[in-house]
């Protein structure tokens, strides 16, 4: 990955936050948050 691309995607990334914010209230982020947590504890159960 060029740092051209990463700065793209950081970009993109730091823009949906942002936009999370304004609309939701960071509702999305902690919804994101809270199904990563579930997945990590079901892919532990499976190691």
């Amino acid at each position: 990955m060029t740092d051209r691309i990463a700065l793209w995607l950081f970009a993109l990334i730091l823009l949906g936050l942002g936009l999370d914010y304004y609309f939701a209230g960071m509702d999305g982020l902690i919804f994101l948050g809270a199904k990563l947590g579930e997945l990590i504890e079901w892919m532990a159960f499976w190691r």
